[in-house]
């Protein structure tokens, strides 16, 4: 396995795609496609000879080329910036996919190589490192990036025409946007992205679903003034409110400030039985920290991110008794993800962890099912290898062995049963933690089936 950061891959037999990309356009992208693969073996099974058992395509290359000895993969990071506590176990939960899928024999027989580039979750960053990722480091697949950076980036991602295999977003913009709209042997209608983990609408809805049951009517909300923090709100709202919430107060405040009494003060005024935060942890912890010594009291519910131990210890106990809704861990490989997690390092699971070991395994499983490593193949192939009625797999292993005795596939992940929609969403459950003395404590869950409920028909 080899991961590289900031780096570009020596990689030869490669296309450069800067050329195809300057000479084409933003409206001429679709010539691109078919030019870079290496082609499977018309003889091997399902990988070569040009169609799926579902009709889709399931080759995309040349199929005279000659398979490359090294894929890469390409991992824009929040290795930097506010969300930087969160990568460690991103980073470690790709680079154990990567070992293990070298360990396998790797997509196509070639070594599977992780080059991981800091955005600091920045829209133009990301839209550097995604160009470069591409054009110099030659990766056939992202496997990153987060709502803040996809969304105001969209058309130029859609440009790129390279599969966008996520474990980050929640935006509720991807609802209706992405995957391969249930057509996989036909590009013309693509969304180039797909996440690996649920969105906003899903564990968000989670959370509203539990603060009805709970018996909390009328809520107060103070959130920061990016996309991610926005969309985290609107996707509680759009269940809470639907099915009977109210929102007395909401109020918007600038990232990074050093005090929150004004925006408290206006927020309090209100009367309400609950609170949401929806902060980057630092912001968070100023604001909750002026919310305890102000004295404001309810109840107060936390966006995702700030399940982290250093927000009770800086918070104090005040915090005690808030709770946050976050991705579940109920894909049914988990434990087998787990392991081999495990010996990779010490880094602490999040719940964008196991997303991130799902999104190299089934983009690996696309290429292997493919023949190919041509982005346009890869994404033809993202839909077939996850839903249908083929042989369950878990892992890489398992599904490069299935594939190779011309068995059709199904992935089943770790964090979800990675069952993509026709817009490249995934369905989970929903676990509620509680913050005491010594933690946050998984309390209940709430199941994807409960929540599947709430989330509006077409949405997903």
């Amino acid at each position: 396995m080899s991961a590289k950061t900031g780096m570009s891959s020596d990689i030869t037999e490669r296309v450069d795609r800067r050329a195809f990309l300057t000479l084409a356009g933003s409206g001429g992208i679709a010539g691109l496609s078919g030019c870079i693969g290496f082609g499977g073996d018309e003889e091997s099974g399902d990988g070569g000879d040009g169609s799926g058992s579902d009709g889709s395509d399931s080759d995309g290359g040349d199929s005279g080329d000659e398979a490359p000895d090294t894929i890469v993969f390409g991992q824009p990071g929040a290795l930097s910036g506010s969300f930087d506590f969160l990568q460690p176990g991103v980073s470690q939960a790709a680079d154990a996919a990567v070992r293990h899928i070298n360990e396998a024999g790797g997509p196509l027989g070639a070594e599977l190589e992780l080059v991981r580039r800091d955005t600091a979750v920045d829209p133009q960053e990301a839209r550097t490192v995604a160009t470069q990722l591409v054009e110099n480091d030659n990766a056939a697949a992202i496997v990153g990036l987060f709502s803040s950076e996809i969304n105001p980036l969209w058309d130029y991602l859609q440009d790129l025409r390279t599969p966008i295999v996520t474990p980050w977003p929640g935006s509720t913009f991807l609802d209706t946007r992405g995957g391969d709209k249930g057509t996989p042997s036909d590009v013309s209608d693509d969304e180039w992205v797909w996440r690996t983990v649920v969105g906003d609408t899903v564990h968000t809805g989670g959370s509203a679903v539990y603060a009805l049951e709970e018996g909390f009517e009328t809520l107060g909300i103070i959130n920061g003034n990016t996309e991610g923090e926005r969309s985290y709100v609107d996707g509680f709202l759009s269940v809470y409110e639907q099915n009977g919430g109210t929102v007395a107060e909401r109020v918007e405040v600038e990232l990074g400030s050093s005090s929150y009494q004004s925006a408290l003060s206006r927020l309090f005024d209100a009367d309400f039985d609950a609170f949401l935060v929806s902060m980057p942890q630092e912001s968070a912890i100023t604001a909750l920290s002026d919310w305890s010594d102000g004295g404001y009291g309810r109840q107060p519910i936390l966006s995702d991110t700030l399940a982290q131990q250093a927000v009770i210890d800086q918070v104090g106990s005040d915090l005690h008794g808030a709770w946050v809704a976050s991705p579940g861990r109920s894909g049914p490989s988990y434990d087998t993800f787990n392991d081999i997690y495990n010996e990779e390092g010490d880094a602490e699971i999040n719940g964008w962890t196991p997303p991130s070991w799902d999104s190299v395994q089934i983009t690996a499983l696309a290429i292997e099912r493919a023949g190919s490593t041509d982005p346009e193949a890869i994404q033809k192939n993202l839909g077939p290898v996850s839903r249908g009625e083929g042989t369950t797999v878990s892992t890489f292993a398992e599904g490069k062995e299935a594939l190779a005795n011309g068995e059709e596939i199904t992935y089943r992940g770790a964090a979800t049963p990675t069952d993509f929609t026709e817009h490249g969403n995934v369905f989970g459950s929903v676990t509620i933690s509680t913050a005491e003395s010594g933690g946050f404590v998984e309390t209940t869950e709430v199941a994807a089936e409960d929540v599947r409920e709430y989330v509006a028909e077409g949405k997903y």
